[in-house]
This record gives C-alpha cells, sequence and structure tokens, in this order.
C-alpha cells in the first residue's frame, strides 16, 4: 500500500519573483537540500503572484512555497532544512517560514499551470498523449485544455538553463475523490520538481488566462 501524500506549506517574504521560476526555484531548494534531485516522489509548486506584465510577480501575504511528497519522516526531514533560510533566486530574494504540514484533499476539478509530455508540442496530440497517461493511472475524469484570451490552448513555456520546455495548461473535471488524489499524488508529464505537472484545486478568482 502507498504511502499518504502531504503538503509542506512555507510562508514566503519577499517583494517580486520572475513569473518563470520554476527551475530557478528548483535550484535554489537544491543547494540547501541537495538530497531533493533523488527524489522521485517529490513535486515543488511555483509561488503564486500577481503578474505585473513585464515578466515579474508580485508576492502578496497569500503567496507560499508548496511542497508535495510521500508522508514519510525520512523524506519530510529532507527538505524541512528549508525553514526560515534565505533563497536567490536570479536578482531576487525571498524568505522562508516554518512550513505547515496538510493533507492532499479530493476536489472533482483540478488544474496544472503547465503540463509538460517530452516530444508533444501541438494541443491535439499533447492531449491525447496526457490522456494516455490518465488511463495509464487508471484515472476517469474530462480532459480540458483552457484557451486564453485569443481562444487558442494556452501553451507556456518554462526556460531550464539555456533551453525552453513547451507545454500547456490542462483541467480535468469530474474526478471521483479516490482518482482526484492519485491525480494530485502522481501528477502528469516531466518536471515535477520544477512546477510542471502538479494539479491543485483552483483559486477563487481563478481566469483561464493567468501568469
Amino acid at each position: 500500500m502507498s504511502l499518504p501524500y502531504v503538503e509542506l506549506s512555507f510562508g514566503v517574504i519577499g517583494q517580486t519573483l520572475p513569473a518563470d521560476h520554476g527551475y530557478g526555484l528548483y535550484s535554489a531548494i537544491a543547494h540547501l537540500c541537495p538530497q531533493i534531485h533523488e527524489q522521485e516522489e517529490l513535486s515543488i509548486q511555483t509561488i503564486s503572484g500577481k503578474p505585473d506584465g513585464q515578466g515579474k510577480i508580485e508576492l502578496s501575504r497569500q503567496s507560499k512555497l508548496r511542497i508535495r511528497l510521500p508522508y514519510e519522516p525520512a523524506q519530510i526531514a529532507l527538505v524541512l532544512p528549508l525553514a526560515g533560510q534565505q533563497l536567490t533566486i536570479g536578482n531576487h530574494r525571498i524568505q522562508l517560514s516554518i512550513p505547515q504540514i496538510f493533507p492532499l484533499y479530493p476536489v472533482d476539478k483540478l488544474r496544472s499551470r503547465i503540463v509538460t509530455i517530452k516530444k508533444f508540442q501541438e494541443p491535439e496530440p499533447f492531449k491525447e498523449a496526457a490522456q494516455r497517461q490518465l488511463d495509464a493511472l487508471g484515472i476517469q475524469g474530462n480532459l480540458i485544455l483552457p484557451l486564453n484570451e485569443d481562444g487558442e490552448p494556452a501553451r507556456k513555456a518554462i526556460k531550464i538553463k539555456t533551453y525552453s520546455v513547451v507545454g500547456f495548461s490542462l483541467v480535468i473535471t469530474d474526478l471521483s475523490d479516490e482518482d482526484s488524489i492519485k491525480l494530485q499524488q502522481f501528477g502528469l508529464g516531466g518536471k515535477h520538481r520544477m512546477g510542471c505537472g502538479v494539479f491543485t484545486s483552483f483559486p477563487r478568482a481563478w481566469r483561464f488566462y493567468d501568469a
């Protein structure tokens, strides 16, 4: 029987971050917690903030660093050294608080800001590949590619060192409680430690064309 997953939520104190900070955040965390490189089951969500329209986000009291991992003392101990630390991401600095630990809870509709599946960079083939991954996990749900302001599937990209990885925003609806938890645990696609393929509930004021 697999272990239940939990989410460690660190408060974030700072002014701004790059809007595309998944790789930089992972690098900063790995610098303090090098063993995180081997943690395949761990995922790191990008930090939320208000887009400034110029490639940055403005942080607020609601901004959190969320790390999702199995509820296993040795694994949790690997990321606890982050508590109270300062992270440098590019020329931005943030301070982390002591984390709170939350269980995952089921909701029937989940979304991921960006899902990346290697070799699938066009909407229809990508959607089919995502469906195959859902089927492999035994998850039943209705898969939707949200549209941007131009009525096109919301293509996203994250920069990793010198290259960009392309993906799409993804929404899965009509999930059972069991499948909702499973999707939150395992995600879809790759780069989960850089904020990709991690599924969360909808923010209250959510719009399809978010940052």
